[in-house]
């Protein structure tokens, strides 16, 4: 894989900013389609809802051109999405039957003591299940997907956070 160009620090806050809103953005357009998200997928949303936010962050301090903060904020940034990869890699492996889930949305339905119980149970109770995949795109679930998108952003991030700011560079630089 070639190396990624030279970005600038404000390119980077803005691809962790972008691709974050993305994800979500899409998440909510497969979920308006009928595809419901179980508890887990809930949860992996979490991280991308502060990414965002961060995101933001992220992306005025580059503008204003922040040099300390703002290698704070890329690295607050990728240990996040880091972490969110992980839980999408785990809810994939869930999914995949690697190991067990949670019980409250995978493994064994309790039953209803009788046929009333269970008719109120199908009323009032819809459990999407952790382990059932809704969809599976180019081989990969939802949640397989989100470890994927998570770990790019955290790719961007650590770039972001190694990556000296270029005013600093500029003044460092002999005169000539």
């Amino acid at each position: 894989m070639p190396p990624l160009p030279k970005l600038s620090r404000f390119a980077l806050a803005a691809l962790t900013l972008a691709l974050p809103v993305a994800a979500i953005a899409g998440a909510f357009a497969f979920q308006a389609a009928g595809f419901a998200p179980c508890e887990l997928c809930l949860k992996e949303r979490l991280p991308y809802y502060a990414g965002i936010v961060l995101g933001v962050v992220a992306v005025l301090l580059a503008w204003r051109g922040s040099g300390v903060a703002l290698t704070a904020c890329f690295a607050v940034l990728a240990l996040l999405f880091l972490g969110s990869a992980g839980f999408g890699a785990y809810h994939a492996g869930v999914e995949w039957g690697f190991w067990p889930g949670p019980g409250d949305c995978t493994g064994a339905l309790d039953r209803p003591p009788s046929m009333a119980d269970f008719m109120k149970q199908l009323q009032t109770i819809k459990v999407v299940r952790c382990d059932a995949v809704a969809i599976r795109i180019l081989g990969l679930s939802l949640a397989g997907w989100n470890a994927v998108v998570s770990l790019a952003v955290a790719g961007l991030a650590t770039a972001g956070a190694a990556r000296r700011n270029v005013a600093a560079l500029a003044a460092e630089a002999p005169a000539r």
